[in-house]
């Protein structure tokens, strides 16, 4: 268990910068999502489902898995040990949320009209009431998780972490990307799209950071 203690020691680094800056970046990340999402510049383009979105069923008890993403993205930026990882993976993050935003502002996007049989449960009243299925197309939700998955599997490997925990790392990532689509917040081709923003932003982040450092 040598490599719990030194995430637990990573954990407890520079702790009071995380637990202010996270709070922040979310915050600031929310009030310009929302703005955008509520003052579209364009007419909204409906982005098609295709065969897969058919394989995937309605299933409203995914949403417990979908905002667990708020969890899920604080693991690795927690688990950093330095001033300068913190800072960098800020701009990545920062870099990734405009990307999106861009698309978003030039290119407004919904998902189509529920499908027969898939109305709103009231477990998702609320969500479909604050998050509009607008901002579509990527999903960050999804960009974010396979942007988080990415990091934490180097982190977890530097660690010396087993294959159960970086397992679960992927499973816990692959759960939030299904949850998008089964609970109808996103569809197939918006997912996808996150998978890839998510996956270029971490791999361009990683190539300019190559170690992870010491406290």
């Amino acid at each position: 268990m040598a490599w719990l203690r030194a995430a637990g020691a990573q954990m407890r680094a520079h702790w009071l910068m995380k637990l202010v800056g996270m709070p922040i970046f979310m915050t600031g990340f929310f009030v310009v999502y929302f703005w955008i999402l509520n003052h579209p510049l364009f007419p909204q383009t409906t982005i098609p489902r295709i065969a897969i979105d058919r394989l995937i069923g309605f299933h409203p008890g995914a949403l417990l898995l979908y905002v667990s993403l708020w969890v899920y993205v604080t693991l690795a930026p927690a688990l950093l040990a330095s001033r300068c990882e913190l800072g960098g993976y800020a701009i990545a993050a920062a870099s990734l949320s405009l990307a999106g935003f861009a698309v978003f502002l030039l290119w407004p996007t919904t998902v189509p009209l529920p499908e027969p049989g898939s109305s709103p449960a009231p477990s998702l009243s609320y969500l479909k009431a604050v998050d509009a299925s607008g901002n579509a197309f990527p999903s960050l939700h999804v960009a974010f998780a396979v942007f988080t998955a990415l990091w934490l599997s180097r982190i977890l490997r530097g660690l010396g972490a087993g294959p159960v925990a970086r397992a679960l790392n992927w499973a816990w990532c692959l759960g939030i990307v299904y949850s998008t689509v089964a609970i109808r917040q996103h569809v197939v081709l918006d997912a996808l799209s996150g998978a890839a923003l998510g996956a270029a932003i971490a791999a361009a982040h990683m190539r300019a950071t190559p170690t992870v450092t010491e406290p």
